[in-house]
């Protein structure tokens, strides 16, 4: 296609009219291909006669193109795009990037990286030629974008990855240092030259990211660097041409390369300047950069505060990054000693009224509540706010330094109280208390345990705070919610103050200011979490129930919705005549969720996070109420479009929280519906097409798992869809994928042995196919883990039907193969003695059944020989299995009696040495108990597919642990009383080859035998026993449903 028609094309794609459009965009796909096509595309791109609009198109459909072609995924793909197209792109596109309009720059600026990610320095290697040229000619501002780029490439690369950069830097750097000193030096210097300097900013920022390099540790080299870095940094930026507009404003030019020019030495100074960080081969580094540069850094970053103190103006990212610098000096003893002559003006002057409540938040709150809530609970921008810096400034401060400056910093926070409280309305500064209550919730941990601060908490909280509950300003009514819920774990000596705090946090759900709304729900949480007597709450359970819908209806959250996950775990059953209620709602919730996200086109809408949110909720409704498995099919039509399109690709991001859902209705519904086997195609879809993580992690194993053993008649007698044939189809692919390594595999022997245990005698032409990926397999693995799963496969399959496996794997002639390395991985041990294989109970049980499966067979297929050697492995098996679980029992034991035993004790210090201690505060929150119980059963069961690699090392004495509550089909089978029965089996079909057997042994497995058979007998009874304790607890169980 020629230049004229490829512009036309482009035009059309711009028409109003849909077809047009539509058929100018299958154009473009239909010539993408076409040789030159590539190049006319820049042509126009470049063209400055040409339309503006669409030399836009251009460029996108060009980013697009090159994006998803330059460089194949796939390294065995062949490129779509010629090498002779590929050439002339290089040859032009870094002539005309700095030409061309910024609209277009930036396009070409992602092209420009795709193409130095996958061809420098291999196939672009005279790229850097061109930049260091370039440098020395009339194109500085093109070399310095090509360079910020390429250098963008190792920006996080380490060890041999980064290789380049020293080249690089060794050729680039005596240049840049040249251009960035005469730009310096420029009186009167326009943006442009700001342009230049924050180019030349982020190039050093990616070059010393992850490492200074070599040619920064010469003392002249970086002292040349620093000097035009400190410049920067002292001087202020020029007035003129600065923005009004907020927006604007701190993204101004000037104002970016102060930004950069303080993270850089931010990064300097946390990464390389630190001395007790730093490998030696960069301690002389550190040493120089404290001793020459790191205070005058922060007599710079002091001043630059001074500026906000006068009311002057630096943007929110800079005073963040000053802040982080001087939060990290406070450990430090010279850096502290330089900056306690002006601690306390920083302090009180400075860090405090940042903590206080603003103009800027007062006209969001006002015009923009829903926009002020997610910023307040945005985590990504507390890592921006000044607000945050200057919270983590004072929480370091008391926790390192806090025997000169806690009592200091406590008793001015007390003075804003006496002043605010004997203020009249008219005059009480609203603002300042607001600060003085953040001030208090952020030091929360540290006063809860330093006296004499901790028994006075409550006093404070009555005369403080409690009373804003009702103030008449809503931001200070937010903040006692806060306030509240971070001290909610106090002891009250005073029931009625818990109570009273409960009851206004419950009211405060009704504010009529959102803000305050929302802080309270978050402030609940703490309060459930707390309360000892949920008769305080159950009477108001449905009421709370209704305002959690009515405030996730106007807001996506996902504190929401960790409050409704903390009452529902509280409660638990209690919680079943709303469960389907909550359910309805959250899926609603999660609809909503799901559209606000997908209409985000900047991918960091709130919503995505409440959705998942949503979802852990629901999982965490589903455990609450398993023991009411009736209610689960109610449940079902609510959930079930949720599960049908989010196994889909539309569900990438919540894949994890929906498979926990499918797990809870496979596993705990009554019976698995038809609607929910349509869930299987989708599951094993997904794997087939990206979903294989969620394979290598057992994630998606469990429903799998719960569909062959919940539901196996449908799972053998359906043919279409034919599950049995897509297990096949999906388990053959993973194990012969030779990309995927031993440990992303070991989900497939487990599904395989779940098949044989669950299918019993109904799967016969399975069993051959199976063995045969499994010696396949079995042969090029070399993980001990996995080797013990697949030979347990083949364990599996011998208790499955012993003759038949035989027989294949003769007919495979793996016969002798298989069962000389089983027998030598069971006699393997480690340095200490212990088994080296087959280490979990489960792992020896199924080795003891599929060992004595092979008893019973005729001396045809199994040998005298063979016979007496797999007697005796079976035995000394059963025995270890044996000890095995008595001392399971027995740590158990001690376990639940030590429980009680596991408080941990805080202790009171206060570090003035260089040291990172903190003043021993280590604890986990309590929230996090709601959270560690959500999956409790259903996550038993996954951990049963877990792997114990970790457990390799032969110095380890650790065996990783069973979980009881992983069922299966064997649970039922003894092993001791299997292969007694076995034996006595044999004895009574051929005697004289069980005479032969136990004639032939010594006195040691006569003993082993005649131990192993008491043991049986003891079984037997204890069998018996515990399932005429089941017999009675059930009928038990119904007496009193009856009544």
């Amino acid at each position: 296609m020629d230049l004229p028609s490829l512009v036309v094309i482009l035009q059309g794609a711009l028409s109003p009219n849909p077809s047009e459009r539509k058929a100018a965009e299958d154009s473009l796909n239909q010539f993408q291909y076409a040789p030159q096509h590539l190049v006319r595309l820049l042509q126009i791109i470049v063209e400055g006669n040409c339309d503006m609009a669409v030399r836009q198109v251009a460029s996108i459909s060009f980013k697009n193109f090159i994006a998803k072609n330059w460089a194949p995924h796939d390294p065995d793909e062949q490129s779509k795009i010629l090498p002779a197209d590929k050439e002339v792109v290089r040859q032009n596109i870094l002539n005309f990037v700095s030409q061309v309009p910024p609209l277009l720059r930036a396009q070409l600026g992602e092209c420009l990286k795709t193409i130095v990610h996958a061809d420098y320095p291999e196939q672009w290697p005279t790229l850097l030629h061109w930049v260091k040229h370039n440098l020395q000619d009339q194109q500085v501002y093109g070399a310095l974008f090509v360079h910020r780029v390429l250098s963008r490439k190792y920006e996080f690369k380490s060890d041999e990855e980064r290789l380049p950069v020293s080249h690089i830097v060794d050729e680039t750097f005596p240049h840049l240092l040249n251009i960035f000193n005469r730009l310096v030096q420029i009186p009167a210097p326009s943006i442009d030259i700001a342009d230049l300097i924050k180019l030349i900013c982020k190039i050093f920022w990616s070059s010393i990211y992850l490492e200074v390099p070599k040619q920064l540790f010469d003392a002249n080299v970086f002292n040349a660097w620093m000097i035009l870095f400190l410049n920067i940094l002292e001087r202020p930026v020029p007035a003129e041409g600065q923005p009004t507009d907020p927006e604007l404003r701190k993204s101004w030019g000037w104002w970016k390369v102060k930004k950069w020019t303080v993270h850089i030495l931010n990064r300097l100074y946390t990464r390389f300047g630190d001395v007790k960080l730093q490998n030696p081969e960069n301690k002389a580094f550190a040493q120089v950069f404290q001793r020459n540069y790191a205070g005058k850094i922060l007599e710079c970053h002091l001043n630059l505060l001074n500026v906000i103190r006068v009311g002057g103006y630096l943007p929110d990212r800079v005073i963040n990054l000053v802040l982080q610098y001087l939060t990290n000096s406070i450990s430090k003893s010279n850096m502290y000693s330089q900056l306690q002559p002006r601690l306390d003006v920083v302090l009180f002057e400075i860090i405090f009224p940042l903590m206080c409540f603003s103009d800027n938040d007062q006209l969001l709150w006002d015009e923009d509540p829903h926009e002020y809530v997610r910023k307040g609970y945005d985590i990504i921008e507390d890592l921006y706010s000044p607000r945050t810096a200057a919270m983590d400034f004072v929480s370091e401060l008391v926790r390192k330094r806090g025997k000169e400056n806690l009592q200091k910093f406590l008793l001015f926070i007390v003075e804003v109280f006496k002043r605010y409280d004997e203020a009249a309305a008219e005059y009480k500064h609203y603002r300042q208390k607001d600060g003085a209550l953040l001030a208090i919730g952020a030091l929360c941990d540290k006063l809860k345990q330093t006296e004499p601060y901790k028994s006075e908490l409550e006093r404070m909280l009555v005369q403080h705070v409690f009373p804003e509950f009702s103030s008449p300003v809503g931001h200070l009514r937010a903040k006692a919610a806060w306030v509240a819920g971070q001290y909610a774990h106090i002891t009250f000596s005073d029931p009625n103050n818990f109570r009273r705090a409960l009851h206004s946090v419950v009211a405060g759900m009704r504010d009529p200011e959102l803000p305050v709304r929302v802080d309270s729900v978050f402030a609940l949480r703490s309060f459930v979490e707390a309360c000892n007597d949920l008769g305080e709450i159950r009477p108001i359970l449905p009421q709370l129930l209704d305002e959690f819908f009515k405030l996730m209806n106007e807001v996506e959250n996902e504190d929401l919705v960790f409050t409704l996950e903390t009452i529902v775990d509280k409660f638990g059953e209690e919680m079943a005549p709303y469960a389907l209620g909550l359910c309805q709602n959250l899926a609603a919730a999660f609809w909503k969720c799901m559209n606000s996200a997908e209409a985000d086109d900047d991918g960091d809408d709130p919503g995505a996070l409440a959705a998942v949110g949503c979802l852990r909720a629901i999982s965490t409704i589903l455990e609450s109420v398993s023991r009411l498995p009736e209610l689960f099919v109610h449940i079902e039509p609510t959930l079930l479009p949720i599960m049908c399109r989010m196994l889909t690709t539309d569900g990438q991001e919540v894949f994890e929280e929906v498979l926990d859902i499918v797990s809870y209705m496979t596993f705990f519904s009554p019976t698995i519906s038809l609607d929910m086997w349509s869930l299987w195609p989708l599951m094993m879809q997904a794997l087939g097409d990206w979903a294989i993580d969620f394979f290598t992690i057992s994630d998606i194993l469990v429903p799998l798992d719960n569909y062959i053993s919940r539901s196996t008649a449908h799972f053998l007698t359906c043919k279409e869809p034919d599950y049995q044939q897509s297990l096949w189809d999906m388990i053959s692919s993973v194990m012969r994928d030779e990309n995927l390594e031993d440990g992303d595999i070991e989900s497939a022997p487990k599904l395989i042995q779940v098949f044989f245990q669950n299918c019993k005698g109904q799967v016969n032409r399975w069993v051959e196919p199976y063995l045969t990926i499994t010696m396949e397999r079995l042969r090029r693995t070399t993980k001990p883990y996995l080797k013990c799963l697949l030979v347990e496969v083949v364990a599996d399959a011998l208790y499955y039907n012993a003759s038949l496996t035989l027989s294949i794997l003769q007919k495979l002639n793996v016969a002798t193969e298989i069962f000389n390395l089983w027998f030598q991985m069971l006699q393997q041990t480690r340095r200490n003695g212990a088994r080296a294989n087959f280490k979990r109970e489960q792992d020896k049980k199924v080795c003891c059944l599929g060992l004595t499966s092979l008893l019973p067979l005729s001396a045809d297929q199994l040998p005298g020989e063979a016979l007496d050697r797999v007697f005796k492995s079976t035995l000394d098996l059963l025995v270890a299995y044996k000890e095995q679980v008595a001392e399971a029992a027995k740590e158990e034991a001690e376990a639940e009696a030590a429980e009680d035993d596991d408080d941990m004790g805080n202790l009171e210090t206060d570090d003035e040495d260089d040291g990172d201690d903190s003043d021993g505060e280590m604890g986990v929150e309590d929230g996090d108990e709601a959270e560690s119980n959500r999956l409790q059963r259903l996550a038993a069961r996954a951990r049963a597919f877990r792997s114990d690699e970790e457990f390799d090392d032969d110095d380890s004495d650790d065996d990783i642990s069973d979980d009881e509550e992983m069922q299966s089909p064997i649970d039922d089978v003894d092993p001791f009383v299997f292969f007694v029965d076995t034996i006595q089996a044999l004895q009574a079909s051929d005697p004289l080859r069980f005479q032969n057997l136990t004639q032939a042994l010594d006195f040691h497995y006569q003993a082993l035998a005649n131990g192993v058979a008491q043991h049986a007998e003891q079984r037997r009874v204890e069998i018996e026993r515990e399932k005429l304790a089941k017999v009675a607890e059930a009928a038990a169980a119904a007496a009193a449903a009856a009544s």
